[in-house]
């Protein structure tokens, strides 16, 4: 619906039978919004072969549990099926525009990291490989929150200063929690990280963003779930407080967007508070 201008290749499908899409396939790619996932998986799950890889392209953490898709693929489907997560700076629409684009395929398994690679590698299309699962998940969901307050800090026309110290501070934030989970300190400036996060913060076609310029703007969130497509900073954005609370972990500007979003806050009420800190050294 969102891709009109760019109709799928005549050699590809669609079914909505999960025993048909899934006969005779090699991969499984997992493209549900994450706050949906768990039922879907578990409606597929006897029908799903144990040894199917599956190639999972989406981002946020599950609200209620916290968990991360690699740790809500093993609770929904009560197995340990091979899983490798696609993530990196690509907007679908320039990908099907054939704009060169480049992503990370991340697997516990690098032999299925390279396979992931070679399958998805073209000459518009770089693939890069980690084994570094939590960095990349946890990347992928926190920059939709930051979005959300680069599109705050849009809406409320603050300019590029303002902009940049955002930015600056909110990347602090994602890799002092990602650390405390276990993360690599290098996934942060690679293509889930720096990458993903510089595209879902400035990037126009930015869902999460555009969520955060019309609260900037005044409009409230009810109004803009109902006009929107599905941005999964929202949900993520509550889950990050727990997150925050669980590993002791100052996140001023992530748990700030929740504040607004839950209404205890405004926008400028929000930015005021962060101002207001004390001043620090900066780590």
């Amino acid at each position: 619906r969102s891709l009109k201008a760019s109709p799928p290749p005549p050699n590809t499908g669609a079914t909505t039978d999960p025993r048909e899409a899934l006969r005779g396939a090699h991969f499984a790619v997992h493209a549900i919004p994450v706050q949906t996932s768990r039922t879907f998986l578990r409606s597929i799950k006897e029908v799903l072969p144990s040894n199917l890889p599956i190639i999972c392209v989406s981002k946020g953490l599950e609200a209620g549990t916290g968990q991360m898709m690699s740790e809500v693929l093993v609770t929904a489907l009560d197995s340990r099926q091979p899983t490798a997560f696609l993530s990196g700076p690509s907007f679908a629409k320039e990908v099907m525009q054939g704009r060169p684009t480049g992503v990370v395929a991340a697997s516990r398994d690098p032999k299925l990291a390279k396979t992931v690679q070679a399958l998805f590698a073209s000459p518009i299309l770089r693939v890069n490989t980690t084994t570094d699962v939590i960095g990349v998940e946890i990347c992928g969901a926190l920059k939709n929150v930051l979005a959300i307050a680069a599109g705050i800090v849009q809406g409320l026309d603050l300019g590029h200063n303002s902009m940049a110290t955002l930015i600056s501070q909110g990347c602090s934030e994602i890799r002092w929690l990602s650390q405390r989970l276990g993360a690599r300190a290098t996934t942060m400036s690679g293509l889930s990280g720096l990458g993903d996060i510089m595209l879902t913060c400035y990037g126009d076609l930015s869902r999460n963003r555009s969520v955060g310029v019309r609260l900037g703007r005044g409009e409230k969130l009810e109004e803009i779930l109902a006009s929107s497509q599905v941005a999964e900073g929202v949900a993520t954005a509550g889950v990050v407080v727990g997150l925050a609370r669980r590993y002791n972990v100052t996140l001023p500007v992530l748990t700030a967007v929740a504040q607004v979003l839950c209404g205890n806050l405004s926008p400028k009420e929000a930015v005021d508070a962060i101002m207001g800190l004390p001043q620090v050294e900066e780590k």
